[in-house]
């Protein structure tokens, strides 16, 4: 069935063209439903496909803070895997929580969950209390969702008690035909980018913006070695580019020799392939990981390094502390290979190393990484692009890691390449450069 909205959208309509369509009751999304939380249990492969369904769902009441987006394109993180195997925990508890906090909360308590915290689209309604955005305008969204009475999120909204995950602890993610968003969600969409290229951003880029150059992580200055796990991963892959763009020496650990020729087209000089290490079945939880890592990246560099990016947790973990220089900061936000680290503590308090924590980030650190991104300074790193009905699919690449960078999703563009405001600049830039995850 057609949604002239949604036609309008595709065909640039201007703001009084889209206020005169009717916004749809119901739209096309990609969901998990509530009565399927156990139909993995006792299974070793928990396929996504079986629980990731696409159709049609209601389109909610809007409140006075928020927007209703056509989404054009989407993205794949993992939280998306997490929700649809239902772990750790099944995310309709936390729809149940928030459904608790009166009828705002509530609308989002639903029989089926609509996934996806990573999109770009346009504007096609607004909330009666929303200020600076208006229909017709173009943005990317922002998955951190913060309450902005909350005292917390003055000082810095990771550090509000009610900060969520936007399709992972909320319903209406952007996997879908329309999603809504708080009106601090939205950031203006590069105008150089394609939908699926400024869709594919803004988790990772900002979740490594803050672990590396904001204000609450490692801080990283001019000549900096940072060491960078999993660099042509989703988080790695914009890491490299922040540390090689603010003046660091990035060494970026890959597992092939593939995956190594793309760092080094993003200028980063510095490679090691794990898979040469010689460490034996036991891998980096070799005892004598740290000591032979070490030895690589003076190798390549001369020094220890004093900033290590961390998110792959119990199997590089205790090889982190090890190789961080005296006074050196590991900064983690995450244990993709198991939450349980083990580490010789005598490394880090003897010479005086910091572990930090970091999770997410705010709606400035966002802002600010898609600025560098606007300006063309970092690119996203986009490598596979699925129609809306291969949701299942594409959930399931990132599941088995079979994909480097990013894996986007079209839901109301039609094809790829769609969306560009600025081809100018595009080709000032070089095509190639948006390119190179796409080999």
């Amino acid at each position: 069935m057609s949604d002239p909205l949604l036609e309008a959208v595709r065909s640039g309509a201007s703001e009084k063209e889209l206020l005169d369509c009717e916004l749809p009751t119901r739209f096309r999304a990609a969901y998990t439903l509530k009565n399927e939380v156990g139909i993995f249990e006792g299974q070793t492969d928990k396929d996504v496909r079986r629980s990731l369904h696409v159709g049609e769902v209601d389109m909610p009441e809007l409140a006075p803070d928020e927007v209703v987006v056509a989404v054009m394109s989407a993205a794949i993180n993992f939280n998306t895997v997490w929700s649809a195997i239902f772990e750790p925990v099944p995310t309709f508890a936390f729809l149940e929580k928030f459904g608790r906090q009166g009828w705002y909360g509530a609308r989002h308590d639903l029989p089926y969950h609509i996934l996806g915290s990573d999109g770009s689209g346009v504007i096609v309604r607004t909330g009666a209390g929303v200020k600076s955005w208006k229909v017709g305008d173009r943005v990317v969204l922002s998955p951190s969702y913060v309450d902005e009475e909350d005292h917390g999120s003055y000082d810095d909204g990771m550090m509000s008690e009610t900060q969520l995950a936007w399709g992972f602890e909320t319903n209406f993610g952007s996997l879908g035909e329309y999603c809504i968003a708080k009106a601090n969600q939205l950031i203006r969409k590069p105008k150089h980018l394609t939908w699926e290229e400024s869709a594919s951003n803004t988790l990772c880029a900002a979740t490594a913006y803050r672990m590396l150059v904001g204000t609450h992580g490692a801080r990283m200055k001019q000549g900096d070695v940072v060491l960078i796990w999993g660099a042509t991963g989703g988080l790695g892959s914009y890491a490299t580019q922040l540390v090689k763009n603010g003046g660091g020496i990035p060494v970026a650990v890959v597992s092939s020799e593939e995956k190594a020729e793309i760092v080094r087209a993003q200028g980063c000089d510095h490679v090691i392939n794990r898979n040469e290490l010689n460490l034996g079945e036991q891998g980096l939880r070799h005892p004598k990981a740290g000591r032979v890592l070490g030895e690589a990246i003076r190798g390549l560099v001369g020094e220890d390094p004093g900033i290590v990016f961390e998110y792959l947790g119990r199997e590089t973990f205790g090889a982190s502390v090890y190789v961080a220089k005296r006074g050196g900061k590991v900064v983690t936000c995450g244990s993709s290979t198991g939450y349980k680290h083990e580490y010789d503590n005598r490394f880090l308090w003897m010479r005086l190393k910091s572990i930090i924590g970091s999770h997410g980030f705010n709606y400035h650190e966002a802002v600010e990484v898609n600025r560098l991104i606007g300006l063309g300074m970092i690119h996203p790193t986009l490598s596979t692009v699925f129609p809306l009905d291969g949701a299942g699919e594409a959930t399931r690449a990132v599941q088995t890691n079979q994909h480097i960078g990013k894996v986007a999703v079209l839901c109301g563009a039609t094809a790829e390449g769609q969306g560009v405001d600025d081809p100018a600049m595009r080709e000032r830039i070089g095509e190639e450069k948006f390119h190179l995850y796409r080999r």
